[in-house]
């Protein structure tokens, strides 16, 4: 110990009345295993919220809910999801959408979705939209889930989504992050070097 660190100690002790300078440690650090309980924990809450607001399409209970959103998040496909739930592809997507979790592909249709989306204000039949449309019946179903979705989603000001979001994408966000800082830093380091390299 140097002679400024002592009187530092000197002067502690002095002023606290106590004989050491540390504090010892009240609470263990946590582990990740409780990390992942208390995400998982929130999915299910926010899940079970949804629930309690929106009619959901399928008949999956929380846990599986909780699951798919996690198997979203990891980008995986409607069929991978479909076969960890154990359910089929058609199940998988529908209890997707009644989570508003839209993918970009989903807006995809072979016509119009803005114009579906109005017409869906007149409560018309799946067979008059197909007519009107010129798709099949089962196209039309597909996108008025979307389009439901979609609204129910910005009706909550996308609420349920930005939770999920700061539940499992933030993590991803940061970790992307943090790789193109380090790769820029390098860049930037290595910016205008000349290498000369015999093989």
């Amino acid at each position: 110990m140097d002679e400024k660190t002592e009187e530092l100690r000197d002067i502690f002790i002095d002023v606290t009345d106590e004989e050491t300078v540390t504090e010892s440690q009240e609470e263990t650090p946590g582990s990740l295993t409780d990390e992942t309980e208390g995400v998982e924990d929130r999915l299910r809450s926010v899940v079970s919220r949804m629930r309690e607001r929106y009619e959901f399409g399928t008949d999956l209970g929380d846990g599986d809910l909780v699951t798919l959103v996690e198997l979203f998040y990891d980008g995986e496909s409607d069929a991978t999801i479909a076969r960890e739930l154990d359910v089929s592809r058609k199940v998988a997507f529908r209890a997707r959408l009644d989570l508003h979790l839209v993918r970009d592909r989903d807006t995809d249709a072979p016509f119009d979705l803005a114009a579906l989306r109005e017409r869906l204000t007149d409560d018309p039949s799946t067979a008059e939209l197909a007519d009107e449309f010129d798709v099949s019946e089962s196209t039309v179903r597909r996108y008025r889930r979307v389009v439901r979705a979609q609204n129910e989603s910005r009706g909550a000001n996308d609420r349920y989504r930005d939770e999920f979001d700061r539940l499992l994408a933030d993590g991803d966000l940061s970790g992307g992050l943090t790789e193109d800082v380090q790769e820029d830093g390098l860049a930037d380091a290595t910016e205008g070097m000349e290498t000369d390299v015999d093989f």
